[in-house]
């Protein structure tokens, strides 16, 4: 049928390696599939890594969904459906569980046979990590989730703390027990955190994704694609990328944060078009964006649809651009250095 051809992206260099500041990632291709479901076109889906599931490129972010007003959290979940978004993304800790809450209300009781849902925690030992799943469930009204991560993890120490404490041990028998379809880890911090996880879990190969900022001053400032995609893929992880706009510092002011730039990366550089296309021209599966109302989402949505590959040389041009604002460290600010 032809809603389920898969359309391969052709990328200049893309089969023998895809190239960008000096990084290569062999044998990545960049497909994507085109489906429709009862509520219509579905945006277009990569394959998430060695689990065999296509989810949506553009993923709805639950943060600003928790901290957002209830209406505005209805009308984000219920854009986010109509311009075929499928993946969605929440935390128990985003709101202290309003988040989840309200895609208990407005997603899964009516969708949840149509979306890959994810939810994390922070949870630093065993026993409390099972409290925030039971309750994850619990609150999201479903009996599984379809991914489920280990939290923010933010320094070498505190990865090796969080094993010591049985936080894999839990997990994994959440997933023997069917609560738990596929598991991943998550952090914005430090890039030697991510690399510390891969490292003390590689015999036991456990986790099937990861995420990270991942964004055009990325590129130049502790580095989580140069640090940690390559190793991801050699594990056929699917890659999930967050922060794509800095967390909003590409902006001159975020309202939420009392935060300006007198030089913001967005208008003064980049556009947001650029900065998203930049991200999708990498080998992520799915750009998670978080946005406080219906027209935020819609944008984004918009964005998705208009992609296409840039050449290796643009998405150089545009890493040169801002590699001086990205090696200041104040754009990127949620990154911690310190081991």
């Amino acid at each position: 049928m032809a809603d389920r051809r898969i359309f391969i992206k052709s990328i200049a260099g893309v089969t023998a390696g895809l190239t960008f500041a000096g990084t290569s990632f062999a044998g990545t291709v960049l497909a994507e599939k085109k489906e429709s479901d009862r509520l219509g076109e579905i945006l277009p889906k990569r394959k998430l890594g060695r689990t065999n599931e296509w989810v949506t490129m553009l993923g709805t972010g639950g943060y600003h969904v928790g901290w957002t007003t209830e209406r505005d959290a209805q009308e984000v979940v219920e854009a986010a459906l109509e311009g075929g978004v499928r993946f969605f993304d929440t935390a128990e800790s985003y709101g202290n569980g309003t988040s989840e809450t309200r895609y208990g209300k407005y997603l899964t009781p009516n969708y949840r046979d149509l979306i890959f849902l994810m939810s994390k925690s922070t949870g630093r030992d065993a026993k409390t990590v099972r409290e925030h799943l039971e309750g994850t469930l619990r609150r999201l009204k479903t009996d599984h989730l379809d991914l489920f991560q280990v939290h923010a993890i933010s320094t070498p120490d505190d990865v090796d703390s969080r094993i010591q404490l049985g936080v894999l041990d839990v997990l994994l028998k959440a997933k023997e027990e069917g609560k738990i379809r596929f598991l991943g880890f998550t952090g914005h911090q430090n890039p030697f955190a991510h690399a510390r996880m891969l490292e003390r879990t590689k015999e036991s190969n456990l986790f099937d994704t990861v995420l990270m900022p991942v964004n055009v001053l990325d590129q130049s400032y502790f580095s989580f694609s140069h640090n940690i995609i390559p190793k991801a893929l050699e594990r056929n992880m699917g890659i999930l990328a967050i922060k794509s706009l800095a967390d909003g510092r590409f902006f001159a002011k975020k309202e939420q944060a009392g935060w300006s730039s007198d030089d913001p990366v967005i208008p003064n550089y980049l556009s947001i078009r650029e900065a998203m296309h930049f991200v999708w021209s990498l080998p992520v599966t799915v750009l998670i964006s978080g946005n406080e109302n219906a027209a935020f989402m819609r944008e984004k949505i918009g964005l998705a649809r208009s992609f296409s590959q840039m050449t290796p040389e643009q998405k150089a041009t545009l890493i040169e651009k801002v590699k001086n604002i990205a090696l200041t460290g104040k754009v990127e600010y949620f990154k911690k250095k310190e081991a």
